[in-house]
């Protein structure tokens, strides 16, 4: 197991699946050779140098889908490593894998009908899209950095709805068995959803950099730019037509925020960046005027906008997660009070504070912020004589005025100090006022007076994941990895069974013969594991007659659109 596997929280391991390498058939083994079996050469001309190499250098077999374990012990040489897991995750999650150097890998694999390209994530587009960069210093440290960076994003609720979306219409396009009738009704509602207005997220932008550069990136010139992007290294058929003039070559910057895209079709656009280290001073330009960065008001606007679980740090560094639904300002227009629903949750240095976990905390919290009037400082930098002479010590009773008219009255039941500083007060019979207006009452039971002057930080998601969650699972289910074998292929299966064993055994062309007449008879429809055939027979002069009837057979199929040039690829390849 690599080093970056080591100790991963509860929270990320939920989203791991098992690899079950028995369950990958025949026809996917030829899927996943036919794919590379054509790439490969192509990529030499097309790919960003460090492809090639990387596909050794991180432990990609040509001929077989890899052991990803294996994969894992080759990435722990670059100080990274790979985990299983099912389809579409959580941007928030797949960031957070990235940011410790962890490369999700999707466990499935596309079924032969969609060999040219999938919207649902697999094994080919992961493995053999996103591994090999890896082997390119500057290429893996601005996928750190995107992990880490963005993995702080505030997410909206409506970025978790359309990830939902997005999630079930690619998997029930890459479904042989989906219903007709579901689907469509999933592309309407995906159709409805995103022609919608509504508040464009930090999740949601960085999204869209993740999109253009990680996914669809090219690099170099303009004219003649390289590819990078795992979503065209794992497409046979966007990378070639990438390339194309009719797909519009844009310089990279900073506003490809605003670039849309649609997942389930071809892009019209891409981006070119120079180098991989002008990705990341794009990305670190973009990260200043995050939340994580400004906290202060426009921090806290983000996060009531998103109206999802964030969570806002004080100078003191008292962390507070939850949804926030509202600030108050004090007379001097100063924000003074915060107003978190639902569940909350308090803690210091990404660890929950024993206590106020949100069991404790289940309806809500207000925070208050701010200078005390009388000495000019916040709760957090009081010293020991300041302490004192304020009286807040247990079994006292205190009233604390604040700059800008926010009051707050109570018995003092217990003062939380870190580092010698006051980073939370338990008050009973406590009451907090801003003129007339009561914000808090001492019916509604005790209350913990948060110590800081300013909120230095807002980020997404819970300070302590792991407890956050604990009494708030999100439903996950139990994701475990599919197979594409059904009662429609199982015989067709047997097939590329046999061929794989003759193959293995350095058997005679001859003996494929009566597996054509099979494929001819039985299976009309299937072109893929004619090609195997072709490929092995090629060099065989006896069987003149058979390879042109194969051949002319093979190029029926390359009248579809779609399988054009995969075919012509592939046949030009076997006969150069």
């Amino acid at each position: 197991m690599s080093k970056a596997r080591e100790n991963l929280p509860q929270h990320l391991l939920e989203y791991t699946v098992s690899q079950d390498y028995k369950l990958y058939t025949e026809i996917d083994q030829a899927v996943w050779r036919y794919v590379m079996k054509i790439s490969v050469p192509f990529f030499k001309k097309h790919a960003h140098n460090a492809y090639i190499e990387g596909l050794e250098m991180t432990g990609i077999p040509m001929d077989h889908i890899p052991h990803v374990d294996g994969m894992d012990k080759r990435l722990d040489k670059f100080n990274w490593g790979a985990v299983t897991v099912k389809g579409f995750i959580p941007h928030i999650i797949f960031m957070e894998f990235l940011s410790k150097k962890i490369l999700p890998i999707a466990v499935d694999i596309r079924i032969n009908e969609h060999i040219t390209y999938t919207p649902a994530p697999d094994i080919i587009h992961e493995a053999a899209g996103h591994a090999p960069i890896i082997a390119d210093r500057d290429y893996a440290e601005y996928l750190c950095s995107y992990g880490e960076i963005a993995k702080k994003a505030i997410q909206s609720k409506k970025d978790s709805i359309q990830y939902d979306i997005i999630r079930k219409l690619s998997d029930m396009k890459e479904d042989p068995n989906a219903d007709p009738n579901e689907l469509k009704k999933i592309e309407e509602k995906f159709e409805k959803v995103f022609s919608e207005d509504h508040w464009i997220s930090e999740a949601n932008e960085l999204s869209k950099m993740n999109w253009w550069t990680i996914e669809y990136g090219l690099i170099g010139d303009l004219e003649n730019p390289k590819i990078y992007g795992a979503g065209l290294l794992s497409s046979v058929g966007e990378s070639l037509e990438c390339l194309n003039s009719k797909v519009k070559k844009i310089p990279m910057s900073i506003d490809c925020i605003d670039q849309d895209y649609n997942i389930t079709e071809p892009q019209p656009q891409l981006f070119v960046t120079k180098s991989f280290k002008d990705l990341k001073d794009i990305l670190i330009k973009y990260s200043k005027t995050m939340a994580f960065k400004t906290g202060g008001k426009s921090g806290i606007e983000k996060a009531i906008n998103s109206k999802n679980v964030t969570t806002s740090v004080y100078d003191s560094g008292l962390q507070i997660s939850g949804t926030l639904t509202n600030y108050i300002n004090d007379n001097n227009k100063e924000m003074t009070y915060l107003s978190f629903g639902g569940s909350v949750q308090l803690s210091y240095n990404d660890s929950e504070l024993e206590g106020h976990g949100t069991k404790y905390h289940s309806e809500g919290y207000g925070a208050a912020i701010g200078v005390l009037s009388k000495i000019n400082l916040p709760l957090n930098q009081l010293n020991n004589n300041h302490i004192e002479s304020l009286g807040i010590k247990e079994n006292h009773k205190i009233l604390l005025t604040f700059i800008g008219g926010l009051i707050v009255s109570g018995t003092v039941k217990k003062v939380l100090m870190i580092d010698d500083s006051p980073v939370l007060i338990s008050l009973d019979n406590c009451s907090v006022k801003l003129n007339e207006d009561y914000l808090y009452k001492p019916e509604w039971g005790p209350y913990d007076l948060s110590c800081g002057g300013k909120i230095v930080s807002v980020f997404g998601g819970p300070a302590d994941w792991d407890n956050y969650y604990k009494n708030n699972s999100p439903t996950l289910g139990t994701p475990h990895q599919s197979t594409n074998l059904s009662k429609e292929n199982t015989e067709l299966n047997e097939l590329y069974k046999e061929v794989r064993i003759l193959r293995e055994d350095d058997r005679p062309s001859n003996d494929y013969l009566p597996i054509l007449n099979k494929l001819y008879n039985e299976h009309p429809d299937d072109w893929l594991l004619c090609t195997e055939i072709y490929e092995i027979i090629y060099s065989d002069p006896s069987l003149v007659k058979e390879k042109k009837e194969l051949k002319n057979y093979i190029k029926e199929f390359a009248k579809n659109k779609m399988l054009f040039n995969v075919i012509n690829r592939f046949i030009n390849l076997v006969e150069a």
